[in-house]
C-alpha cells in the first residue's frame, strides 16, 4: 500500500517542478542581480561545454570561444536552472527510496536474523535438556547396576553362609519357622473355642 502511494506521490512532484523551473526561467530576467549571477553561469557553462565538444571532434581548444549574448545567455541558464531543479527534486526522490527500500530490507534482515537466532537458542535448549535427560538416565542405569552388585554380592554372602552351615541349618530354619506357625494356629483355634464356650 504505502510504496504505490509514494511513486504517485514522487510522479505528481516531479509533475509540480516543471511548472516551477518554467517560474524560475521567467523570474531569472527580472532581477538585475541575479539576472547578471545566471549569465555568468550561463557563460561558463556555455565555455565548459564548448571545450567539451572541441575535444571530443579533435579541433583546437587554445582558440578564444564568443561569448553568448545577453537574451541567449539568460535564456540558457534559465533553462540550466529549471532543469537542475527537476534533476534535484528527481534525485532527492531516488534517494529517498532507496534510503526506504534499504531500512525495509535491512528491517527483514533483522526479522531473519532474529528467527535464526530464536531457531538456534530453541535448538540449543533441546540439545541441553536432552544431554540432561541422557546424564539422569545414565546415573539411573549406574545406581541400578551398583544396586544390582550389591544384591548379588549379599546373594554370595548368605550363598557362603549357608555353604558353611550346611543344609541342615537351612531345615531346621524352615521346620522352626513351620512349628511356629503351628503353634500359633493352634493358640489362635484355642482361643476362639473358649471365647464360644462362654
Amino acid at each position: 500500500m504505502i510504496l504505490p502511494v509514494a511513486k504517485l506521490g514522487t510522479l505528481a512532484l516531479r509533475t509540480i517542478c516543471k511548472p516551477i523551473a518554467a517560474r524560475l526561467k521567467k523570474d531569472a530576467g527580472l532581477h538585475p542581480k541575479f539576472r547578471q549571477c545566471i549569465i555568468n553561469i550561463a557563460q561558463a557553462n556555455h565555455r565548459f561545454t564548448t571545450n567539451m565538444q572541441r575535444r571530443i571532434y579533435g579541433r583546437a581548444t587554445d582558440v578564444e570561444i564568443r561569448p553568448l549574448d545577453e537574451e541567449k545567455a539568460v535564456h540558457a541558464a534559465a533553462d540550466l536552472l529549471g532543469e537542475l531543479f527537476v534533476f534535484t527534486v528527481a534525485g532527492a526522490a531516488v534517494i529517498f527510496e532507496v534510503q526506504r527500500s534499504s531500512r525495509s530490507e535491512a528491517r527483514k534482515e533483522e526479522l531473519r536474523n532474529q528467527e535464526l537466532q530464536d531457531e538456534w537458542t530453541l535448538k540449543s535448549t533441546v540439545q541441553e535438556v536432552h544431554s540432561f535427560y541422557h546424564v539422569a538416565l545414565k546415573q539411573r542405569d549406574e545406581d541400578l547396576a551398583r544396586e544390582v552388585e550389591l544384591l548379588k554380592h549379599k546373594l554370595e554372602e548368605l550363598e557362603q553362609l549357608t555353604k558353611g552351615q550346611g543344609l541342615g541349618s537351612l531345615f531346621s530354619f524352615k521346620l522352626a519357622h513351620g512349628h511356629a506357625t503351628e503353634n500359633g494356629k493352634a493358640s489362635t483355634q484355642l482361643i476362639q473355642t473358649k471365647s464360644n464356650t462362654k
